[in-house]
């Protein structure tokens, strides 16, 4: 078990670093924003593997926050990007 948790995490570092060259070389504005979503799914995700591996549910607790970050900078990023006039 310990083996597929390690691929796992290994993989998801790698799918982390293809969103970190996005980020850095983008062309759009929402192309970033899509990236830094998948940063933070991915760190949500390693998170959580390290919780299974260490055994340790307070770190679920931390996984939790990050997913509530996360959606709010998608939120934040929506509102901000749209139209000029709305001010619901």
């Amino acid at each position: 078990m310990a083996e597929f948790l390690f691929a796992a995490a290994c993989f998801i570092l790698l799918v982390v670093g293809v969103g970190l060259a996005r980020i850095l070389y983008g062309p759009a504005d929402a192309d970033r924003m899509m990236a830094t979503q998948l940063l933070g799914t991915g760190s949500i995700a390693l998170v959580l593997i390290v919780a299974v591996v260490r055994t340790q549910p307070a770190m679920v607790d931390a996984a939790l926050i990050l997913a509530l970050l996360a959606a709010f900078a998608g939120l934040a990023y929506v509102r901000a990007s749209g139209p000029e006039g709305d001010d619901r």
